[in-house]
């Protein structure tokens, strides 16, 4: 199976090693693919497990799945990394709704103990 990430590769090679926990995504990007893989297979376990400990508040596991599960992820553009810690990206899916939609985000993750954290975004346009 191609990795839903876009990144050419096949999943077991690409973002499940992420999502299995075998390895620890190296850079901000790595992490944004993989979280965006998330959304598509959906895993919510791993969404809550890569957002910052000070953020989780603000999301729930069953919300994160259910956002996945509700929307047909098909494709993901980065469209810039500005910084180290920031991944512009365009995330594409077809909601409920039957309509072709597209989550344009400027996202910003940081580095803890080794392992990168979403932290928030900012939607873009």
């Amino acid at each position: 199976m191609n990795c839903p990430c876009c990144s050419g590769k096949a999943y077991e090679d690409c973002c499940k090693p992420y999502h299995t926990g075998e390895k620890y995504a190296p850079t901000a990007e790595a992490l944004m693919r993989s979280r965006f893989s998330a959304f598509a297979i959906p895993n919510g376990e791993y969404l809550m497990q890569t957002t910052s400990p000070s953020k989780r508040q603000n999301h729930s596991k069953k919300d994160l799945q259910e956002w996945g599960e509700i929307n047909d992820w098909t494709m993901l553009e980065i469209v810039d990394k500005p910084s180290m810690n920031k991944v512009e990206f365009k995330a594409y899916y077809i909601g409920q709704d039957g309509q072709k939609h597209v989550h344009y985000e400027l996202s910003t993750f940081k580095m803890i103990q080794n392992r990168w954290f979403y932290v928030t975004g900012e939607f873009l346009e």
